[in-house]
């Protein structure tokens, strides 16, 4: 799971790197930009290293490999192990927030069967929670919505993508971890569990 971070001052610059995106690609303005639309590895390499040049950006990547887990573990279960990588991207958006004196506004890319409802029980859930690390303080209720309709969403489709890339192998066995060290110089580093 990732983010893509940025201030709020900065919504111009990204919907430009968007647009500019689309034109490096050959997609027409308004296009959603998806990974899996990337067929090319030279255009998907692009896309990285288009994310790891924005200086304006910050890429927080949370990577769970439940191969290292039993299979009985809870985290085999479809919403278990989403909440269970929500909450460390979580606690590292808050803690993106706290320096800068500003609580970090997120919004989660609608996936099936995961509604708003569910993601406020969660949220309730970890701010009860003693052991959570989140710093609710910097942190603002996140809310659910298309990549259609807020673009950005597409910045950490790529991002999220790339890092799996990286992690997980494709049918022949291949990972590509030059999609991680394009995307380097934006990242806060990737916690693992």
């Amino acid at each position: 799971m990732t983010a893509v971070v940025f201030r709020d001052v900065d919504r111009p610059r990204v919907c430009a790197l968007l647009a500019q995106l689309r034109s490096d690609l050959g997609r027409r303005p308004g296009d959603p930009l998806h990974w899996v639309n990337i067929r090319g590895h030279g255009q998907r390499l692009h896309a990285a290293r288009t994310l790891g040049l924005a200086e304006y950006l910050t890429i927080s990547s949370v990577v769970v490999c439940k191969r290292h887990f039993a299979a009985d573990d809870l985290i085999h279960e479809e919403d278990a192990s989403y909440l269970h990588t929500l909450r460390y991207l979580l606690e590292r958006l808050s803690w993106l927030g706290a320096p800068l004196g500003g609580a970090v506004e997120y919004t989660l890319a609608h996936i099936v069967r995961f509604q708003v409802a569910k993601l406020r029980q969660y949220e309730a859930r970890l701010e009860a929670d003693r052991k959570c690390t989140i710093r609710w303080d910097y942190l603002r209720p996140g809310r659910i919505d298309q990549p259609t309709r807020v673009e950005e969403l597409q910045l950490a489709d790529l991002a999220a993508s790339a890092t799996a890339a990286a992690f997980e192998p494709d049918r022949f066995g291949n990972t590509e971890p030059r999609y991680l060290i394009e995307m380097a110089p934006r990242s806060t580093g990737i916690a693992a569990t």
